[in-house]
């Protein structure tokens, strides 16, 4: 009984240790990557009523398939995001080894709605695009955090990202920002908790059985599992990923036709471009130039509004990134969900906007 006490003691300082290293790097990461650079961008919203210009170029000029295209988007697509991106997949293969597994599985660990809410707040701080999150999102999954935490986390990140509803109340007005926020907390809160459904009961985490068998888990140097995490996550993301980017670069041109006037602002329109929305990617905020310069093509404020909802939350990189560590008929239910809330505020926006 002694000789175990110190080495308790040991063991509990060194998990303090971990932890504000992980706080450290997170911190540091995303203020130089993130908080100044938006505070910076958040200046220029509120004097120029913009944040620059849209990623897709000019509608009016958008092309045919090709791709030199999808290229030339993956190079400025991944401009934008490499240095948040590589952040993304240090903070997922830290999450595994420097948080304490029985800490994450009791805060996050259960199907309530606590835990899914406790995951969609930690999300807010982060700021970062749907694909950028998801490197973090399966490092909680690895660790057994719950599917609605993880989930939570993983879409709270981009659709209630806070600078981008200061830029979006500049740039866009009142109304986008206010339907971005319902929606964004339904989508963040209501189908994350709802996706705990769909997990089959054999998959259910028995929380004090799987404490247990972290602790055995976590024995072994700190490199050592670190480099392990590191080098699967890499391996396994990086190629998924640039390659489901270009072909989104490739087919962006199908993705988002010129509409003409007649049909810009119908409910045909309004289903295409949710369904277009949700699988396209796109950096942090670029939302708001797509919409603002779509708009002052003629785009009608419903399918400006769903693209709201369905450009940030989620895309079909991001799904590629993170399907191993999610039930397949989850991954379902939140694409469709994102869809038909895309829909929804699309209806909305019709009338409102």
């Amino acid at each position: 009984m002694n000789h175990s006490l110190p080495s308790q003691s040991s063991r509990s300082k060194r998990t303090i240790v971990y932890i504000l290293i992980f706080l450290l790097i997170a911190i540091v990461g995303l203020a130089y990557l993130k908080w100044v650079p938006y505070y910076s961008k958040s200046i220029l919203a509120i004097n120029s009523h913009s944040i620059g210009d849209s990623i897709l170029g000019d509608p009016a000029k958008s092309g045919s398939f090709s791709w030199e295209g999808a290229w030339s988007y993956a190079l400025i697509y991944f401009n934008s995001v490499w240095k948040a991106a590589v952040l993304g997949i240090l903070l997922g293969s830290l999450v595994q080894v420097l948080l304490p597994a029985n800490w994450l599985l009791r805060v996050l660990g259960k199907t309530s709605f606590g835990s899914t809410a406790i995951g969609g707040l930690s999300s807010l701080p982060g700021m970062m695009c749907t694909c950028c999150a998801a490197p973090v999102a399966v490092g909680l999954r690895k660790k057994n955090v719950s599917v609605g935490a993880s989930l939570a986390f993983w879409l709270g990140n981009p659709t209630l990202n806070p600078a981008t509803l200061i830029f979006m109340t500049f740039v866009l007005s009142w109304e986008f920002t206010l339907l971005r926020l319902v929606f964004g907390v339904i989508l963040t809160f209501g189908v994350s908790y709802l996706a705990n459904r769909f997990v089959p009961e054999v998959k259910q985490v028995d929380i004090d059985k799987i404490m247990k068998e972290a602790d055995v888990e976590e024995t072994g140097s700190f490199i050592s599992r670190w480099m392990k995490s590191l080098g699967r996550m890499t391996l396994y993301i990086l190629p998924a990923y640039i390659l489901s980017v270009l072909l989104m670069g490739a087919i962006r041109v199908w993705l988002f036709p010129h509409v003409s006037e007649a049909s810009a602002n119908t409910i045909f329109t309004i289903i295409i471009f949710a369904i277009a929305g949700m699988l396209f990617v796109i950096p942090t905020a670029a939302e708001i130039p797509i919409i603002q310069t779509f708009m002052s093509f003629g785009l009608g404020g419903g399918p400006a509004a769903a693209l709201l909802i369905t450009l940030p939350s989620i895309s079909l990189p991001s799904l590629l990134l993170v399907a191993k560590s999610f039930p397949t008929r989850v991954l379902f239910f939140v694409a469709g969900s994102v869809v038909l809330l895309g829909i929804l505020c699309g209806v909305i926006g019709m009338y409102i906007l």
